[in-house]
């Protein structure tokens, strides 16, 4: 297995026309990220270079037609796609870089988010994917690591998309060390852990229910110690309301948050715009 640095510098020289990385980022179960800058000093940029054993799993063609997809969407709440490719073993993509945090770092920072502002981050992020869907695709792993905090303008916006999905179509025999199951159960609807074969933008709204419960609450709907007790309380078992958990969140958004975690769904919200008028 490549040494980190082995992997830097390998990345460093394939993008050396395009791009200069400057420092690694971040790290997590299927990435390790670069801030780089265009060539010729031009604006930074976020090089997501994805992990030895992912990358083998997911395969050249496959990352391809899904970054093609992510790349076919403009919204001002979805992180765009700048470019994207293999150098040598590695896949990897390419976005502007987000001055600010991601929501899952806010979340380790403060546990708990208040109504309001968790409320209007869940609301900008709905808007994002209420607009993907109505181009016909889904996001399939929304989370707090996919959520960033942008300052410059300050907004919510959705990144990594398309991912999911070439990672769901991926040998999962050959992903023994990524994680990437493992990490994103928490916020998979009951179909997505079921691995049905329809799955609808309703399995994204209840991701997102998901992310709105954990920043009032301070954690995900349901843990387990286990992936199986996981996997069985995603399928079996109702969450605890918000409110037994946060007194002070009002009853339209608890209301509107049981919905969009409803088992079936045909009782979730069905489009992110309706979420994002309940939340209103």
């Amino acid at each position: 297995m490549e040494s980190p640095s082995q992997v830097s510098n390998a990345l460093a020289d394939a993008l050396s026309d395009r791009y200069t990385l400057e420092r690694e980022v971040g790290r997590g179960g299927m990435a390790t990220v670069y801030l780089a800058r265009e060539a010729g000093g031009g604006r930074a940029v976020a090089v997501k270079a994805m992990h030895a054993e992912l990358a083998s799993a997911l395969g050249l063609e496959r990352f391809r037609r899904e970054m093609e997809i992510a790349g076919s969407l403009s919204h001002p709440g979805i992180v765009p796609l700048l470019d994207s490719g293999r150098a040598g073993t590695l896949l990897y993509y390419v976005m502007p870089y987000i001055a600010g945090e991601s929501l899952h770092g806010r979340l380790e920072r403060e546990h708990r988010i208040p109504a309001v502002d968790a409320v209007r981050i869940i609301r900008e992020v709905a808007q994002a994917l209420g607009y993907a869907h109505g181009r016909g695709i889904l996001h399939r792993d929304v989370k707090p690591e996919n959520i960033l905090l942008g300052t410059d303008p300050p907004r919510a916006l959705i990144a990594d998309f398309g991912l999911a999905r070439a990672i769901g179509a991926a040998d999962t025999t050959k992903l023994t060390k990524t994680g990437t199951v493992v990490g994103t159960i928490h916020y998979m609807s009951p179909e997505q852990v079921r691995e049905d074969r329809t799955i609808d933008a309703r399995s994204d709204v209840y991701g997102l229910g998901c992310v709105l419960y954990e920043m009032l609450t301070g954690a995900p709907p349901f843990v387990g110690r286990t992936v199986t007790e996981l996997v069985m309380k995603i399928l079996r078992t109702p969450p605890a309301p918000v409110g037994a958990v946060n007194s002070s969140v009002p009853a339209a958004v608890e209301q509107a948050i049981a919905r969009a975690l409803a088992k079936a769904p045909a009782d979730r919200w069905p489009t992110m715009g309706e979420l994002a008028a309940a939340l209103s």
